[in-house]
């Protein structure tokens, strides 16, 4: 977003900041998350190429459902499934090591239209809320 419009939108009420800090991810956080990310593109990548999404849960004992999930980067799956998943497609180790060696660090928290970094808006109004005591 160029800072013509970022400035628009602050004057217009709106908050710009990224996913990030909306969420209050720490850069560990973040940088989890998209490692996690990564492997499930890759994943589907590699899935596609090979076998049916059903062929895949039947060789790790799983899920057409759980598949779909992990390809589709679901915060419930977790990396070690990932990983056994892209070894189940006859991925090296070393590969899945520079799957998650280009996701980089992101404690500097750049830009990037395919991470948890990019830029949105939102309402002030709407992100600041109190939960009433019962």
């Amino acid at each position: 977003m160029d800072d013509a419009k970022k400035e628009r939108l602050v004057k217009n009420g709106w908050a710009v900041g990224t996913v990030s800090e909306f969420l209050e991810l720490t850069s560990e956080e973040t940088t989890l998350v998209e490692i996690k990310l990564a492997l499930s593109r890759h994943l589907k990548q590699r899935r596609q190429q090979l076998m049916t999404q059903t062929a895949l849960a039947e060789r790790l004992q799983s899920s057409q459902p759980r598949i779909a999930k992990a390809e589709n980067g679901d915060a419930s799956v977790s990396i070690e499934l990932l990983i056994k998943a892209i070894l189940a497609t006859g991925a090296t180790p070393q590969e899945i090591g520079q799957v998650i060696a280009q996701v980089g660090w992101r404690g500097d928290r750049t830009n990037n239209k395919n991470s948890l970094s990019r830029t949105f808006r939102f309402r002030r109004k709407i992100v600041r809320h109190t939960v009433a005591d019962s």
